[in-house]
C-alpha cells in the first residue's frame, strides 16, 4: 500500500483541533519540522503536546506555543524555551513533568498495549502523588499508565513509500516509540525509497505502524544550544 503525500499540508489536513500530539525528537534533533510547520499553518488550536520538550523560541514546538496553538505539554523538561518556563510559571500553560526515562517508557507502553507498570523513579517526589505506591523486593515502586495520542508526528532519515522506516543517531529519541503510540502517525523522511530498498534488519519501525509518510522538502536543522571552544593557535 502507497501511503506518501504530496506534501506536508495535505499529510495533515484533516487533523481537527483538541488533539493529543505527539511530537519525536530530542530538543531540536529529530523534529518532524515540516510537519510541525503544516500545524502552524493550519491553526490547529487546543493541542496537548507530548513530547520531551516544546522546541525552543521560534523553533519547532516553540512555533506552536507562541501561536496560542497549545493547551497542555506533557514533557520531560522545559529546556531552552524562554516563553515555556513563562507560561508554566504563571500558570498559563498546562504542564505535566515526567522523568525522562518514565516519560519514554510510558509511551512505548502505549505503543506495546502495556496496561501498566512499576518504576522506582519519581518515588518520594510529586511525582508520585495521587499513584498507587508498592513494594517490590524492599524497594518502593509508582504505578505509571501509558500514553497514547491522537496523531504522532515523526521523522525518520529514511522511509519507504510502505511506511518502513529508518533513524539516525540522536534523532531515533521518542520518534521510534511515538510512531507506535499513536492512533495516526505520519512520518516525513529525508529520503523516500521505493519499496525493497531498505534492508528488512535494520528496519527500526515497520510500516504497519505507519499511516502517513512524505518526504521533506528541506532542513535548516537549527542546534539548540551551542557550545565551542576558542582556538589554542
Amino acid at each position: 500500500m502507497d501511503k506518501t503525500y504530496p506534501s506536508a499540508d495535505a499529510a495533515i489536513a484533516d487533523i481537527p483541533d483538541g488533539i493529543v500530539m505527539m511530537s519525536g525528537g530530542f530538543g531540536l534533533c529529530g523534529n518532524a519540522e515540516d510537519l510541525l510547520g503544516a500545524v502552524a499553518r493550519k491553526g490547529v488550536r487546543n493541542i496537548h503536546v507530548v513530547s520531551n520538550n516544546c522546541g525552543i523560541d521560534g523553533r519547532g514546538l516553540g512555533v506552536l506555543l507562541a501561536a496560542g496553538q497549545i493547551r497542555k505539554v506533557t514533557a520531560s523538561y522545559v529546556g531552552e524555551n524562554k516563553l515555556f518556563a513563562e507560561l508554566m510559571l504563571s500558570g498559563r500553560l498546562d504542564v505535566e513533568l515526567i522523568p525522562q526515562g518514565t516519560l519514554a517508557e510510558r509511551i512505548r507502553a502505549g505503543g506495546a498495549g502495556i496496561g501498566a507498570f512499576y518504576t522506582p523513579s519519581g518515588y518520594g517526589t510529586l511525582v508520585a502523588e495521587g499513584k498507587e505506591v508498592r513494594e517490590i523486593d524492599g524497594r518502593m515502586y509508582i504505578l505509571e499508565m501509558p500514553i497514547r495520542a491522537d496523531v504522532s508526528l515523526v521523522k525518520a532519515w529514511r522511509g519507504d513509500t510502505h511506511g518502513n522506516l529508518v533513524y539516525r543517531k540522536t534523532a531515533n529519541n521518542f520518534n521510534q516509540a511515538m510512531a507506535t503510540a499513536g492512533r495516526l502517525t505520519i512520518a516525513e523522511v529525508e529520503e523516500l525509497v521505493p519499496v525493497g530498498t531498505l534492508d528488512p534488519n535494520f528496519i527500526h519501525t515497520p510500516g504497519i505502524f505507519v499511516n502517513r509518510i512524505i518526504q521533506c522538502s528541506g532542513y535548516e536543522k537549527p542546534i539548540e544550544f551551542r557550545t565551542t571552544l576558542e582556538s589554542s593557535v
